[in-house]
């Protein structure tokens, strides 16, 4: 069983049931801390329809929030999202402007994450 997430009727991310739940579990908690909304919306289809510039405003507010501190357990907390979302924003055809610093450290991870979403 998946968890699609549609893009203007195409699916960019075919995620799988309790990966899906647990991402939108997540994205839906981190949007209502950072007073956005993530522009995944659920459809009739048991997955996900994305508006994209609310998703990019998400990831953006996101990734704002993850540079915004030093604190090593929020990083941790917002991570793995981040990079999924980073991710998920890629492949739905968009992105975020990274500081340098990051660019480097994230791009090992979303390889690895990349291959793992397909």
């Amino acid at each position: 069983m998946s968890y699609p997430f549609d893009l203007d009727g195409e699916t960019v991310w075919d995620a799988g049931y309790h990966t899906g739940q647990m991402y939108i579990s997540l994205a839906c908690s981190a949007a209502e801390r950072l007073e956005l909304r993530t522009g995944l919306m659920p459809n009739d289809q048991g997955g996900c329809d994305i508006e994209l510039p609310a998703f990019q405003a998400f990831v953006e507010g996101l990734y704002d929030s993850y540079s915004s501190t030093r604190n090593p357990v929020l990083h941790g907390m917002i991570r793995g999202l981040l990079i999924a979302s980073l991710i998920l924003l890629e492949q739905a055809g968009a992105s975020i402007a990274l500081k340098p610093e990051h660019e480097d450290a994230f791009w090992e991870e979303k390889v690895d994450f990349g291959r793992a979403m397909g």
